[in-house]
């Protein structure tokens, strides 16, 4: 396909060239992710990952994109070569560390040197080259996205690897399931690292998965389930998402924020242009999502494992990312960890909150402020993102803090009403300080974030602070104790 004609699709799709030309290769990958099904033996199952990988990139992004994602994964790799016994730790000293005190829990010591790999120094010195937040607002495309997915692929390989030293009796179940006791061979590495299915936006998977779907072991050592029938409903899922997010953004853009209009609105019509805003920005999440879960149903990388009806039926749950209707009619702000990101969210808990919970104790705030820093920190240097995910701790401790009702509900057990009143103040929570508190993640800048979220009187971060308040408060009611039996 020539320069004129990318241009001319382009222009008929409403995108710029860069955009067009990355939207052509992700599209791209659910016919290549087909394509590795017919590739012979484990070796070259392994080579045709990796160079469909770099071959995209190299199409979508340019030669300089895997000169990029070739730095984290030669540092990763050499880290569990030669300093396994604290490959987490080596690895975190070349890149990015979280703030001194969020390390000072008393955390069992071998998890807390592990915490302090979560982002690589690449990754923040490519945000920096790229600035891809501006790129990305202006209508841009980089490769950050991509270094982004490959930062989290590189860092779990290596705390699997050295997990693999540790007594299994000593490891949470997620442990247990990814520890590598082998180190993977370099084109193993290379092909886990850059198989073209999740190399552009994600999931994210564990590298045992990878070398299991790849020499057919596992769940994968039976007879594997038909991939048409779930990718193309990923499929009409996709169009359908870009459809609607192509039709509601001209009437939702971001410049509306700062424009004099949006000031001499009322307090409410600003409060629901930052909904139908939010509201219109997830879909183009959806859509990319959606096409990131075909090519992994597809390749049949995707295949998580059977459903215990009669009959079974295949379930795809390692493709998918993002439950829609999870997220748009969330109960609970709790639950929206489990169904947007789902595979990042999935990473965070395993290899950032369950490691920063102290034996025997309970997560705390603590815990969920932490994680949600490093998942700021790994989306980019501006401060709008860092806002959004301080936000979004204290979103979901906010709706915690509604636990008090919750304990108390056993004394109004027979008030159907009173519980429903609740449940659906819990959906009108959930649903106003997302879209609140994500205006920080679309426009970036501190002082849009600042004007947007002042133009609603802080309302979104108000309530939720007074909630974790009344939680901190009110206590929940114990439940009445039975009475012992007397003795016959």
């Amino acid at each position: 396909m020539t320069h004129l004609d990318i241009d001319s699709i382009a222009s008929l799709i409403g995108v710029s060239l860069p955009v067009c030309r990355f939207l052509l290769c992700f599209v791209a990958t659910i016919p290549v992710s087909f394509l590795w099904r017919l590739v012979p033996g484990r070796l070259g199952k392994h080579v045709y990952a990796a160079a469909s990988g770099v071959t995209l990139s190299y199409l979508s992004f340019g030669f300089s994109s895997n000169l990029h994602f070739l730095v984290p994964m030669f540092l990763g790799y050499l880290s569990m070569v030669f300093f396994r016994s604290k490959c987490g730790s080596h690895y975190v000293l070349l890149g990015l560390r979280l703030s001194h005190w969020l390390l000072k829990s008393e955390c069992e010591s071998a998890m807390v040197e592990k915490i302090k790999i979560d982002l690589i120094l690449s990754r923040r010195v490519c945000h920096v080259y790229y600035m891809s937040g501006d790129a990305w607002k202006e209508g841009g495309i980089d490769a950050t996205g991509a270094l982004m997915v490959l930062t989290l692929k590189v860092i779990s390989c290596a705390i699997n690897y050295n997990d693999g030293l540790l007594k299994e009796e000593n490891l949470r179940e997620a442990q247990k399931k990814n520890r590598l006791i082998k180190l993977p061979s370099l084109i193993e590495y290379f092909g886990y690292c850059l198989c073209c299915g999740s190399h552009f936006a994600g999931p994210v998977y564990e590298m045992k998965d990878y070398l299991e779907w790849s020499e057919g072991k596992g769940i994968w050592s039976g007879p594997w389930p038909s991939p048409y029938g779930a990718t193309l409903r990923a499929l009409v899922q996709a169009a359908f998402c870009m459809a609607l997010y192509l039709y509601l953004v001209p009437y939702h853009p971001l410049s509306r924020f700062t424009e004099p209009i949006y000031q001499e609105w009322g307090f409410w019509k600003r409060l629901s242009y930052q909904y139908t805003s939010g509201f219109t920005a997830r879909w183009k999440y959806y859509f990319i999502w959606s096409i990131s879960e075909a090519a992994m149903i597809i390749s049949g990388l995707g295949f998580s494992g059977w459903t215990e009806s009669s009959p079974p039926k295949p379930k795809w749950d390692r493709a998918k990312n993002v439950d829609i209707l999870g997220v748009e009619l969330a109960k609970s702000s709790v639950e929206l960890p489990l169904v947007w990101n789902i595979q990042v969210s999935t990473w965070l808990r395993h290899y950032v909150y369950e490691r920063l919970i102290q034996i025997g104790q309970k997560p705390g705030f603590f815990q969920l402020l932490a994680t949600q820093t490093v998942s700021a920190v790994w989306h980019g240097l501006y401060p709008g993102y860092i806002v959004f995910f301080v936000q979004s701790a204290l979103m979901i401790a906010g709706s915690r803090g509604q636990s008090f009702t919750d304990g108390n509900k056993h004394c109004l057990q027979k008030l159907a009403l009173v519980k429903q009143i609740m449940a659906f103040l819990n959906f009108v929570y959930t649903i106003l300080i997302l879209n609140y508190s994500c205006v920080g993640f679309m426009v970036l800048s501190m002082r849009e974030t600042l004007a947007s979220y002042g133009s609603v009187y802080y309302i979104g971060t108000i309530i939720p602070i007074m909630l974790i308040l009344l939680g901190s408060i009110i206590k929940p009611a114990r439940r009445p104790r039975l009475k012992a039996r007397k003795e016959q």
